[in-house]
């Protein structure tokens, strides 16, 4: 049996492109998963088909996949399958249309479970780097519940709401980081190219430089001298702090909870990870999900370790028969604003409903936070580089002042 199971593997890693004529001599083109050209040439002629050309399609190359191609599928997807569309010709519609090799090759994966009688849910549960607890729990809800075309078009919902959330806070951030990083470049330029052109101005005059002056040139003679480790540190720190903050759970709890306590910052990520919270809760509690289930999902999507420990503690309470509004309003991590639209959508039996207009509601907050952090940024950094760069410039213009006043 497992010489016989280390084909079907090869099978779904290999497209081969192929050429060849009818019975009718008329030219025809396609496209067929096999685990070689053989399988494909006694396919095509069991179907009378006439092979001229045969060739494997590489589709390793391509740039990753990102929650963004995520979207976009399920967004076609739900609008084919709402128009019509079979599924398995919609996957093929969507793979056929993908710019990226990696997308087209696990959409036509998925599709070779899904022909072969594997569940949509189950093809995607294959795939968990791409589709994750959420995204598999409301598929099996939709097929379930004979309503996947509802299902999808929710899940795109969300999912473009949270990626717009996202996009929102990277725009917010990318400003500052932007500025700074020139900041250091053009200071690094001054130090290392300018301040030692001054310096020999300065060595001529034969006079004792002021304080200031011999500050800057002594930060200037460091960064000559040692420009290799001030930008391999900067470099190297920042590479190992990023790559421990995505790989160890210690430090991403630790920072999502000094996120939170930043000034300014922290209230635009709180109000972030709260309509993500409630987004996702929406969205699992509409499709018919249990909410003890619902939860366990729920969590993670809001990306941040404190609520996701919030939420363990919510599912505890709530299995062992607690309302959900007491049970949030317990690990003291949600606005008052929220438990009280909760507690309306438990009494009403409108749960969903609540907690989407939560969700409406803080994503609205975010739009303001972010032009209101925008706005504020400006002049905080346009003092910063002033007293940088102008204090560089006083600092080396001081001997030139006090020698004109000499003379």
């Amino acid at each position: 049996m497992a010489t016989i199971a280390a084909p079907a593997k090869s099978m779904k890693e290999l497209v081969f492109e192929w050429e060849g004529k009818d019975k009718n001599g008329k030219v025809v083109r396609g496209e067929m998963r096999a685990g070689g050209e053989a399988v494909v040439s006694a396919s095509l002629r069991r179907q009378g088909i006439l092979i001229t050309k045969v060739k494997k399609r590489r589709l390793s190359g391509g740039r990753s996949i990102k929650q963004k191609d995520i979207a976009l599928f399920t967004r076609q997807l739900s609008t084919m399958m709402r128009a019509g569309v079979p599924l398995i010709q919609s996957f093929d519609i969507v793979a056929r249309g993908s710019t990226n090799a990696k997308m087209t090759r696990l959409l036509n994966e998925i599709r070779s479970d899904v022909e072969t009688g594997t569940s949509l849910s189950g093809a995607f549960r294959k795939h968990p780097l791409h589709f994750d607890a959420l995204y598999c729990n409301l598929v099996e809800a939709g097929e379930a519940g004979g309503i996947l075309e509802a299902l999808l078009d929710r899940l795109a919902v969300y999912q473009e709401k949270t990626l717009a959330i996202k996009n929102k806070i990277k725009s917010a951030l990318m400003y500052p980081v932007a500025v700074l990083v020139v900041a250091f470049i053009v200071l690094s330029v001054i130090m290392i190219f300018v301040v030692p052109a001054f310096k020999d101005v300065f060595s001529s005059f034969g006079a004792d430089l002021p304080a200031p002056t011999l500050f800057v040139i002594g930060m200037s003679e460091f960064f000559v001298k040692y420009w290799w480790v001030i930008f391999g540190f900067l470099g190297g720190g920042t590479y190992f702090f990023l790559q421990s903050w995505k790989r160890s759970e210690k430090m991403q709890a630790t920072m999502d909870r000094l996120l939170l306590r930043v000034p300014v910052f922290g209230s635009l990520v709180n109000k972030s990870a709260v309509a993500r919270w409630t987004r996702t809760l929406s969205t699992m509690f509409a499709a018919g999900v249990p909410l003890v289930e619902a939860l366990d999902s729920v969590g993670g999507a809001a990306g941040n370790a404190v609520f996701r420990e919030a939420t363990e503690q919510i599912q505890k309470d709530v299995s062992t028969g607690a309302a959900l509004t007491t049970s949030m309003q317990t690990t003291g991590v949600f606005p008052t604003m929220v438990l009280q639209m909760c507690a309306i959508g438990e009494e009403s039996g409108s749960l969903d409903h609540m907690l989407g207009k939560a969700a409406e509601f803080y994503e609205d907050e975010i739009d303001e936070a972010v032009k209101g952090l925008s706005s504020l940024m400006e002049p905080f950094i346009i003092v910063i580089l002033g007293v940088l760069i102008g204090g560089i410039v006083v600092s080396m213009y001081l001997p030139i002042f006090k020698l004109g006043a000499v003379v």
